[in-house]
């Protein structure tokens, strides 16, 4: 990710819906160095903020909603989620949460592609989002995994104002103000055909290496072990001890 800082159509926060937050707050502390804190409010249901240093970088929630698997969800920064909202269901998406205000924070809401993969809008007010980016232990990548490209190209330029850079029959790059963030990997026989379309997160780490080993030391599982990519960066995939899964690539090796 080139970007360092929240920008209109890019990724602006990432945020974990768990099982058990404080299991997920030491496996995350063990990996990342995040030193997560929940919001005493009643009214906040248990948000818990994770900071790298005095830096809001994700949060842990718990699963609000019966039967959603654990798993992290991506946010990307919109000026209206409203109208944005209609942009997705004109596109062919769905509208699952909101939209809704988050205290004096921001508006948000929980949107699908066509394809079912499920993100999030979120229209800054007080907070802006993650407050590092491409930063070890913060946010690096995101990466849509589905099985058609065509809905794909054609959905979030339409509705987020992507551009679509480096395309091949395999993997796409997704841009905004002329930055790549993220990238599109289609899914072939080696997914099982279960595996439903999602967005994968990346978080930054200085030695993929040792953070796949501390991963599997405090209890998260490789699903792809550390992997150099032809002309990318260095890469492992891990799924946390709760389920959920993401990926972490090596500093300054994406896109």
């Amino acid at each position: 990710m080139k970007l360092t800082e929240p920008v209109t159509g890019g990724p602006c926060w990432i945020e974990l819906s768990t099982s058990d937050i404080p299991a997920a707050k030491s496996f995350y502390a063990a990996l990342f160095g995040w030193r997560s804190e929940t919001d005493p409010r009643e009214e906040a249901g248990g948000y818990t903020m994770a900071r790298l240093g005095d830096a809001r970088v994700a949060a842990l929630s718990p699963i609000y909603q019966p039967g959603r698997p654990t798993a992290w969800t991506v946010s990307f920064a919109t000026e209206d989620t409203d109208a944005t909202v209609d942009r997705v269901k004109s596109a062919g998406g769905s509208l699952l949460v909101g939209p809704m205000d988050v205290f004096d924070q921001g508006r948000f809401a929980v949107v699908a592609d066509p394809s079912g993969a499920v993100f999030s809008l979120w229209q800054k007010r007080a907070f802006s989002g993650a407050e590092r980016l491409n930063d070890p232990g913060a946010l690096g990548w995101v990466e849509l995994v589905t099985r058609e490209a065509d809905p794909a190209l054609a959905f979030y330029p339409a509705v987020l104002g992507w551009t679509v850079n480096a395309a091949s029959e395999r993997y796409t790059q997704w841009g905004v103000a002329g930055e790549d963030f993220g990238g599109m990997l289609i899914m072939d026989d080696r997914f099982p055909p279960e595996a439903p379309p999602n967005w994968l997160p990346y978080f930054t780490v200085t030695d993929v290496d040792a953070t796949a080993a501390t991963a599997q030391g405090a209890g998260g599982e490789l699903l792809m072990p550390p992997t150099d990519i032809p002309d990318g960066p260095r890469i492992a995939v891990v799924r946390d001890p709760q389920g959920a899964v993401f990926g972490i690539h090596r500093t300054g090796s994406e896109g």
